[in-house]
């Protein structure tokens, strides 16, 4: 499953990051990690408020599709 389909709320860990490296390093450089614990806090249309390493960041379905949990 996706981070796209998770549900708001709840804790997942993240198993797997895909995609480009320039994707996968920037994704990294925000805390996007395998084994790191993510929340999705809030959607909006396309984009999510993810909670990663106490940090609210938002991505879109694009970043979001890349991030496996």
């Amino acid at each position: 499953m996706t981070l796209a389909m998770a549900e708001i709320g709840k804790v997942f860990q993240i198993k797997k990051v895909t995609g480009k490296d320039s994707t996968r390093s920037f994704l990294a450089n925000l805390g996007f990690v395998e084994g790191e614990e993510v929340r999705v806090v809030s959607e909006a249309g396309n984009n999510r408020i993810i909670c990663v390493k106490d940090s609210r960041i938002a991505l879109d379905s694009t970043m979001t599709n890349r991030i496996i949990i």
